[in-house]
This record gives C-alpha cells, sequence and structure tokens, in this order.
C-alpha cells in the first residue's frame, strides 16, 4: 500500500512539474502571432504616427469605450487609444 502510494504521488508530481515547464514557451509564442512585441515602442506615441507606419496583417485602432467584435483573430494587431489619442496598449487579438 505504501509502494503504491509513493509512486502515485510521485507521478503526479512529476507531470505537474512537466507541465509547468513546457506550457509558458508554447502560450509566449502563440500570443505574439501579429507581432505586437515589435511595436510596443508606439506606447506614449500619438496614433497620428500610424499613417506613417506599415504593417504586414489587419491593424485595429480602438478608441476609448469604443464597441469592437469580440472575434479573435491572432493575426491582427490591436493598438488602444486614449481619449487623447495616445496609443496606450499594444496587442494581438
Amino acid at each position: 500500500m505504501t509502494r503504491t502510494y509513493s509512486f502515485t504521488a510521485g507521478c503526479v508530481a512529476l507531470l505537474a512539474l512537466a507541465a509547468c515547464v513546457s506550457e509558458p514557451a508554447v502560450v509566449a509564442a502563440e500570443e505574439d502571432q501579429c507581432g505586437a512585441s515589435a511595436q510596443q515602442g508606439l506606447i506614449g506615441q500619438s496614433r497620428e504616427v500610424l499613417t506613417e507606419k506599415s504593417f504586414t496583417g489587419p491593424v485595429r485602432v480602438i478608441g476609448p469605450n469604443q464597441a469592437v467584435t469580440m472575434d479573435f483573430n491572432p493575426e491582427r494587431i490591436n493598438l488602444e487609444t486614449d481619449s487623447v489619442g495616445i496609443i496606450t496598449r499594444v496587442f494581438c487579438g
């Protein structure tokens, strides 16, 4: 009985450790399919700078309190702006 319990507990601990190690790398790659990490320098700038930029995929500029669709497109870059047009957040979706 003790031997079975120790074996089971060891397997559970090993599986938990394996899940913790492999998951973040997969999630990080999936979260940046649109290239948002390369555009973080836009935060704090006026939305007017976007007229000079070229993006490879779809782009959505979201103003404060603006309604947007809930569809998720991992290749779309979203740029949130505040009430005076300053970019406050850049993310995929």
